[in-house]
């Protein structure tokens, strides 16, 4: 006869089992069950929900702003629409908001996901230029000679170039405002001040050498590039900043985002919403935003940068994937740094 350690396993639907080892399997059976319903009705958890759901949004804005390009690009007689100007208008507009949207998420996004909806607005803004030069009469577009043309405005020259392109991130501008081929000059420029109601969009700065630059008010992006011993002092930017090639210069700017390509021996003092990017950088050191103008706070709150976020210290370099410090960028000493810059007192641009 078999000792009690090895009775046979007893069968819950016989009736020759034992009553309370039907129970508990019962017991057991039920629990599993009430398990299960919890799992199905349990909620997602947001915030390792948030990826997903940025993504999504992104998707949804980005779908949308592909199906408006390509129903105005098939409208049958476009240089006969007015309508399409503005519509125009409005596209890019929503391509700055989903900049934006990018710009406030990067902290919590992975850096892949982040490169990748980078990759996706260029294209965007590429897509969008290519529809407004077919359905735009070209003559808006189109320039006469290859020297610059000089378009005086408030107390201020600003120049037009036929094109400016970045082969590392497709950027192109086409009749974006702006200083370009300057040297050794004071450039002054306010957004937003008197009489002048048109937004800027857009504000270039491209092949300077030896120049000051200072920008007041508010624009929606800034493109720098190709500068060479400059210092650039600029007012809160609703979007983004895209630098590229810049040598031996000081930046002072507040952004939602800053991005920063082939930067070699240069200073940022910044103030931003998201993670500074550098890639293909090296020698350059970050410290606070320290600009002062009247009505700078202003402007700041209105662009949404009146808080200090310590961002400027939290750099991504997107070249540099080991776990330790990139060696490319370094917190630039306090007995380095400079004071507060105050740029209220308009000097006459040379």
């Amino acid at each position: 006869m078999d000792s009690d350690n090895h009775l046979p396993k007893p069968d819950p639907n016989s009736d020759h089992s034992d009553p309370a080892l039907r129970r508990k399997h019962a017991a057991m059976i039920e629990r599993l069950s009430n398990l299960h319903q919890t799992r199905l009705t349990r909620k997602p958890d947001p915030e390792s929900n948030s990826t997903a759901s940025f993504l999504s949004r992104f998707t949804e804005s980005k779908n949308s702003i592909e199906s408006t390009l390509t129903r105005i690009r098939q409208t049958p007689d476009p240089h006969s629409d007015p309508t399409l100007k503005p519509e125009l208008d409005n596209v890019s507009m929503s391509i700055a908001d989903l900049e934006k949207l990018v710009a406030e998420n990067t902290f919590s996004l992975p850096s892949y996901e982040v490169r990748t909806c980078l990759k996706t607005i260029t294209d965007l803004k590429q897509f969008v230029e290519q529809v407004t030069g077919e359905v735009i009469p070209r003559k808006k577009f189109s320039f006469k000679n290859k020297s610059t043309k000089k378009i005086t405005t408030q107390n201020d020259t600003v120049s037009e170039v036929p094109n400016v392109e970045s082969k590392s991130t497709g950027f192109r501008v086409l009749d974006s405002p702006g200083f370009r081929g300057k040297e050794n000059e004071v450039l002054v420029k306010e957004f937003n001040k008197g009489n002048d109601n048109e937004e800027i969009r857009e504000f270039v700065l491209s092949e300077l050498s030896g120049c000051e630059v200072r920008l007041m008010g508010c624009v929606r992006a800034l493109f720098v590039h190709k500068l060479i011993d400059c210092k650039v002092y600029v007012g809160p930017i609703f979007g983004s900043v895209l630098i590229e090639e810049a040598t031996n210069c000081v930046f002072v700017m507040a952004s939602h985002q800053i991005r920063i390509h082939q930067a070699k021996g240069c200073d940022f003092y910044l103030r931003a919403r998201s993670r500074p990017i550098i890639e293909d950088s090296n020698g350059v050191r970050f410290a606070p935003y320290c600009l002062k103008y009247d009505g700078v706070e202003k402007d700041l709150e209105e662009a949404n940068l009146g808080e200090e976020t310590g961002n400027w210290s939290n750099v991504d370099d997107f070249k540099w994937l080991r776990a330790v410090q990139s060696p490319n960028w370094s917190i630039l000493p306090e007995n380095e740094r400079l004071g507060t810059i105050d740029i209220s007192n308009r000097d006459p641009k040379i």
